[in-house]
């Protein structure tokens, strides 16, 4: 998210019960769910890698970075379930899990507000803000905080 732009759009999706989006700048694609190889000793978060076209991917869960239970969805629904945003922060890709992609939003900088105080559990250093909607929110992530030069080093050593 440039600093001055009024508008800009967001990749949404859903963690557990709650939306959240990304900057559609930092999203390199979206993927169906891949066979993940652990690595030893990795960050808890890091689930694996994966192999993406001869690329290795590193695969963080958000759902365990935040302490999030998963989505559980119908039978009907299962298809609809899962998969991976492959996020590229300054030239390093790296799959975060997602329980269902949502849609691509256009956003006004002026609809995002600082997070509530309820958010603290996911650690509010990590989002950008908030957008109200009509019966819910949107928790718009910092990639660039989430996944910060100290921690790309731990998560990309991790791998090798």
């Amino acid at each position: 998210m440039a600093v001055g732009d009024s508008q800009f759009q967001l990749v949404t999706f859903q963690l557990g019960e709650e939306l959240y989006g990304v900057d559609i700048m930092d999203v390199k694609e979206i993927v169906k769910t891949q066979n993940i190889r652990p690595i030893p000793n990795a960050p808890f978060y890091v689930e694996g890698i994966f192999n993406l076209r001869r690329e290795i991917i590193p695969v963080i869960s958000l759902h365990k970075r935040f302490r999030i239970e998963k989505l559980k969805l119908e039978e009907e629904d299962a298809e609809d379930q899962g998969g991976f945003i492959i996020l590229n922060i300054d030239g390093i890709k790296i799959g975060i899990i997602i329980d269902r992609i949502e849609r691509v939003v256009q956003v006004r900088s002026d609809d995002v507000k600082p997070p509530p105080q309820v958010l603290s559990s996911i650690g509010t250093e990590y989002i950008h803000g908030v957008i109200r909607q009509e019966n819910n929110y949107l928790v718009v992530l910092d990639i660039r905080r989430l996944f910060n030069p100290k921690e790309m080093q731990k998560i990309v050593g991790a791998e090798r």
